[in-house]
C-alpha cells in the first residue's frame, strides 16, 4: 500500500521541519498546501517535496484540507498539522502498519495527545482510504466522519503547540462571524461553539448553549457527556443541586466514563458520605476502557485519581492500613507524584507515633519529614489540576486545609482544560 501525507500550513517555518523529520521515510508522497504564508514556509516545504500548493484562505479549514487531499495519489492519506510530531517508536509503528494494512480497512483511528496535557488523549481519524468517498466537514473543528471498516491502532500523534502563536479567541471569532452572516450551525458545531464560549470565559452564555445542545435528538452521546461535565463545572459552586443533576445525566448515555464516576464520588465524599464515595471510586476502577474509543480521555481518572481518593476515604474511616495500600497503588501509577510522597510521610509519622506511644497531635507532625508546603501537592486532585499544582500559593493553601487527624481534603476537580490539539491548524 502507498501512503500520502497531506498538510495545510501557514507561517510554519519554526515547526514544519521538525514535523516532517519525525516521519521521515514513511510516506510515498508529501502534499503541502500553504494557505497564505508570509515567512519561508513554502521554501522550506519545497526542500521536502515538490508537491507544494497554494490555497486562498476562506475561513474554512475543511475546504483547505479537502483541497490538499485532492492532490494526493496514494492508497491511503495521512494528515498532520505542522505542530504535530511522531516519536521514533510511533514512527516505526506507522511504518509497520504500512506493510500490514489490508484493503478492507477504510479508516485507521489513532491517538491524538497533547504535550501540555500528558494524561489526555482522544482517537482521531488519522489514515483514510483515498477512494473511500470521505471528506472533511466543518469550517472549524473540522472532522472526517468515519465510515466503513475502522481499525484502532496503538499509534500516537503528539500535538506540541507553539506558545508564540496561540490565539485562543480565533475559533470563537470564526463562529461569531458565521452566525453574524446568518449561518445555521450543525449539531456538532453547536457543541463546539458552546465549548469555545466556555474556553473564552463566557460561562453563562456557554451554559445556555450547552443546555440547548443536550435537547438535540441527533447529538453524539460522547459530546453530550462532555457537555454535562462542562455544565457540572459551571454550576457546581453557584447551583450545586443543578450541577449534580447534570452529573447524573452524564450516566444516562450509552457509555460510562470513569471521570463521571470519580466526580460522583467527590460529591459524596465532600458531603461526608464516605462509604458512598468509596462505592463510586471503586466503580471507576472497574470501568471498562472501551469508552476510550469515543470522546476525550483523561487516563488518570482510571487508576491514579480514584486510588488517591480511596486513600483519603479510608483514612477518614480510620482504616489507615487500607488507605496506605491505596496510596501505594497511586504511586505505582505515578512514581514521582508529590501527593503520594506527601501521604507516605503522613503515614510514616503516624506509625512513628504509634511505635513510641506518643500522641499523633495533628497533621503538622508530618511537616518534619515531609516536603515543605511550597513543594508539596494536595493529597488528591483532578488530573488536569495536577499539572499546575506546584504553585506555591496553591500548595500553602492546600496545607492549610489539613485535617487535624487525617490527610488533606481532596479538592473538587475542575473540568480538564481543552487541549490545543482540538484547535485545528493555526
Amino acid at each position: 500500500m502507498t501512503f500520502s501525507l497531506c498538510m495545510i500550513v501557514k507561517n510554519e517555518e519554526r515547526l514544519l521541519g521538525r514535523c516532517l523529520d519525525s516521519v521521515s521515510g514513511v510516506f510515498d508522497e508529501i502534499v503541502i498546501t500553504d494557505t497564505g504564508s508570509v515567512d519561508s514556509t513554502k521554501k522550506l516545504a519545497l526542500s521536502y517535496t515538490d508537491k507544494v500548493y497554494s490555497f486562498a484562505w476562506c475561513d474554512d479549514f475543511s475546504a483547505a484540507r479537502n483541497f490538499s487531499f485532492s492532490k494526493a495519489t496514494g492508497d491511503y492519506i495521512f494528515w498532520l498539522d505542522a505542530d504535530d510530531v511522531l516519536s521514533p517508536a510511533n514512527r516505526d509503528a506507522l511504518a509497520s502498519l504500512k506493510q500490514t494494512i489490508t484493503p478492507e480497512i477504510d479508516v485507521v483511528m489513532m491517538k491524538y495527545a497533547s504535550a501540555d496535557q500528558p494524561d489526555f488523549f482522544y482517537y482521531r481519524e488519522r489514515l483514510i482510504k483515498r477512494l473511500g468517498g470521505m471528506r472533511w466537514v466543518g469550517f472549524v473543528h473540522e472532522v472526517i466522519p468515519p465510515k466503513g471498516k475502522l481499525l484502532y491502532a496503538d499509534i500516537t500523534v503528539l500535538h506540541t503547540p507553539d506558545s508564540h502563536r496561540r490565539d485562543p479567541g480565533r475559533n470563537l471569532r470564526l463562529y461569531e462571524a458565521r452566525l453574524a452572516a446568518g449561518a445555521k450551525l450543525s449539531t456538532r458545531e453547536q457543541y463546539y461553539y458552546a465549548r469555545e464560549l466556555y474556553d473564552n470565559g463566557k460561562r453563562d452564555l456557554a451554559a445556555r448553549h450547552f443546555e440547548q445542545f443536550l435537547k438535540l435528538p441527533n447529538a453524539w452521546y460522547a459530546d453530550k457527556i462532555s457537555a454535562c461535565l462542562v455544565l457540572y463545572d459551571i454550576y457546581r459552586h453557584k447551583l450545586p443541586a443543578k450541577a449534580r443533576d447534570f452529573l447524573a445525566m452524564a450516566l444516562s448515555y450509552d457509555c460510562i466514563h470513569p471521570q463521571v464516576l470519580c466526580l460522583m464520588g467527590d460529591e459524596q465524599r465532600m458531603t461526608g458520605r464516605t462509604e458512598q464515595a468509596i462505592f463510586w471510586y471503586e466503580s471507576a476502577l472497574r470501568c471498562p476502557t472501551t469508552y476510550r474509543k469515543n470522546g476525550f480521555v483523561l487516563t488518570d481518572y482510571e487508576r491514579y485519581y480514584p486510588y488517591l481518593q480511596l486513600c483519603v476515604c479510608y483514612d477518614a474511616l480510620g482504616d489507615r492500613e487500607t488507605a496506605a495500600a491505596y496510596n501505594r497503588l497511586a504511586g505505582a501509577e505515578h512514581p514521582d507524584s508529590e501527593q503520594v510522597k506527601y501521604n507516605e510521610a503522613y503515614f510514616a509519622a503516624i506509625k512513628r507515633a504509634e511505635q513510641t506511644d506518643a500522641p499523633f497531635r495533628s497533621f503538622d507532625a508530618v511537616q518534619e519529614s515531609a516536603p515543605s508546603a511550597a513543594d508539596t501537592e494536595p493529597v488528591s486532585q483532578a488530573p488536569a489540576e495536577r499539572l499546575q499544582a506546584r504553585e506555591t500559593a496553591k500548595m500553602q493553601g492546600a496545607a492549610d486545609t489539613a485535617n487535624a487527624h487525617g490527610a488533606l481534603e481532596a479538592q473538587a476537580p475542575p473540568l480538564p482544560e481543552k487541549s490545543d490539539a482540538e484547535q485545528g491548524e493555526n
